[in-house]
This record gives C-alpha cells, sequence and structure tokens, in this order.
C-alpha cells in the first residue's frame, strides 16, 4: 500500500452494542462508529475482537456494514474484520468490504483445528487470495496475529513467506501478542504495515516505522492515544507524559475484562444503559465492579 495511503495514529475495533433482547442497537453502531471518527481515530476495524465478532452471524456481519456504508461512514477508513473458521464466509466478508472500497480486511487464520501446519495456513491464505480475486481486484489484507485467544497464529516465518507470494496483497498485519520481540521482528519484513495491538508498545513501535496502533481501548481514550502518537516525532517530553497516561488508563482497565468492562464504562459515561449489554458467553461488569473502575481510572484519562 503506498505510504500515502496508511492509516496514521489509533485505530479503534468498535464495540457492538446490543439491545436487552440481544438483537444489534443498529442506530447506535452507526453512531459509535461516527464518534470515534470525530474524536481522533484515524481509521475503524469493524469485527475485531473487542467488537465481539465471534458473536456475530454472517449474516449479521454483512447487514452492519451495509449500514455502516449506506450512513456514510466512510469505507477508505475501515479494515474490516472477516475472520471465521471457514473459508466461503471469510471470502464473502472480504469481497464485500474491498467492493465497498474499504482501507482492508483484518484476517485471523482459521481456528479451531488443533496443531495446524504453516504449510496449511500458506494453502488457506492461497485460496482466500484466489477466491476473493474472483469477485474484487481490490484486496488489500492485513493479517490478523492473536494466537493467545485464536488458539493459532501466523508466525513470523509464514508471514514473511505470504508476504513475499502476494506483495500485492498482503500489506500488513496486527500484532495482538503484547511482545515486543514478535512485533519486532514483524516490523522487519520488507514493505510490510505493522500495528500493535496496544498502545503500550507505541514507543517501540513508532521508534521503529509502525504508523500507529489498533487498540480496544480506543473506544474510550482515543483522543488521548490520537494526542500522544502526534506528539511522537515533534515532542518527545510531551509524548512520554502523554504515553505515560494513556498506558495507566489501559493497564487499570485490562484486569476487569476488556468488552464487558469498557462497553460498563461506556453506558456510564453517555447514560445509555444499553451499552453493558453483551452477548453470552460473556456477562455485563456488576455495578460495584464498574464502579470501583471508574473510581481507579479517575485522572488517568
Amino acid at each position: 500500500m503506498p505510504e500515502s495511503e496508511l492509516l496514521r495514529g489509533v485505530l479503534a475495533p468498535p464495540f457492538t452494542p446490543f439491545e436487552a433482547d440481544g438483537r444489534v442497537a443498529e442506530e447506535l453502531w452507526i453512531t459509535h462508529a461516527r464518534h470515534l471518527l470525530d474524536v481522533g481515530c484515524a481509521g475503524l476495524v469493524p469485527f475485531g475482537t473487542t467488537s465481539e465478532a465471534a458473536s456475530l452471524g454472517l449474516e449479521e456481519r454483512v447487514h452492519l456494514l451495509d449500514q455502516l456504508f449506506g450512513a456514510g461512514v466512510p469505507p477508505e477508513r475501515m479494515i474490516v474484520g472477516v475472520g471465521t473458521t471457514n473459508l466461503p464466509d471469510t471470502v464473502r466478508l472480504a469481497a464485500q468490504a474491498s467492493r465497498h472500497g474499504c482501507a482492508g480486511v483484518l484476517l485471523l487464520p482459521p481456528f479451531y483445528y488443533p496443531n495446524v501446519t504453516d504449510d496449511g495456513l500458506f494453502a488457506w491464505a492461497e485460496h482466500f487470495i484466489a477466491h476473493v480475486n474472483t469477485q474484487t481486484e481490490r484486496l488489500q489484507v492485513y493479517l490478523y496475529h492473536i494466537p493467545q485467544v485464536a488458539g493459532v497464529g501466523w508466525s513470523v516465518n509464514l508471514v514473511r513467506r505470504i508476504r513475499a507470494a502476494f506483495p500485492e496483497h498482503v500489506v500488513g498485519i496486527k500484532d495482538s501478542t503484547g511482545d515486543w520481540a514478535n512485533t519486532q521482528a514483524l516490523l522487519g519484513i520488507d514493505g510490510l504495515t505493522v500495528y500493535p495491538g496496544t498502545e503500550l508498545l507505541l514507543p517501540e513501535a513508532l521508534s521503529h516505522g509502525a504508523p500507529g496502533c489498533i487498540s480496544a481501548t480506543a473506544n474510550l481514550n482515543a483522543a488521548a492515544i490520537a494526542e500522544a502518537i502526534l506528539t511522537f516525532a515533534s515532542d518527545r517530553t510531551t509524548f512520554d507524559a502523554r504515553f505515560a497516561a494513556v498506558a495507566q488508563f489501559r493497564r487499570t482497565v485490562q484486569p476487569y475484562g476488556a468488552i464487558p468492562a469498557q462497553k460498563a464504562l461506556l453506558a456510564r459515561r453517555t447514560g445509555d444503559v444499553r451499552w453493558r449489554n453483551v452477548r453470552p458467553p460473556l456477562r455485563p461488569l456488576s455495578e460495584p465492579d464498574t464502579a470501583r473502575l471508574a473510581y481507579a481510572l479517575e485522572g488517568t484519562s
């Protein structure tokens, strides 16, 4: 991808809001997406882990993407999560996003089967690219590496191999391991754009050429993260102070469970109780824990 087209800064995988009966609250979904762009997000990553993508059906995802496009949320500022356990559904989502001109798709390796080999994952990526290319020529792929959740990941050697085989399509990766050594190795792959999956690695990642990060806590703290990134090149003293604040925010939230905790905080901030809703097997954060977390966060954002 040309340097000028990169989404630079913080990208948010937006929460998916639910009504009390479990249906997606579609108007709130669109409002939240717009809000995140307005407060400083360079882009959105709908159907990332924090979007509860694994709890959404294929038709729900297709419909919700259409709702975003129809509402005028700019597709060129979206990297759409397309991870599923099977090739046909993954291809369908990726083709939809690519046809609409999205900046890219975020591709999990196929999860569920144990002990899959790099050769097997390479074949899956090869088939995925070939099938999407029968429907659109605009495919731009960001691999999604989160093995601690998915149970399978893209090894550095495999990423290098896939990038070399499909340089016009495989343009980047989101590394959600939180392991700087792994992120640094990925940043050494020629032409690959690397987004760490946490703002905690911003000092190291920005120093090595990363354009920013994709962060769950951008749902609540986007402006602060964006402001920190903006000052990195020009004012390291200011960056250090801002980074310390956003790092403390994330470290405070993490022990409570990223999705229920942040949704509970968003409900508290906005007064819209629907934000507390999650789909099973997740459970809402209790009111006492929400109050304790909100108190702990005072002065960190």
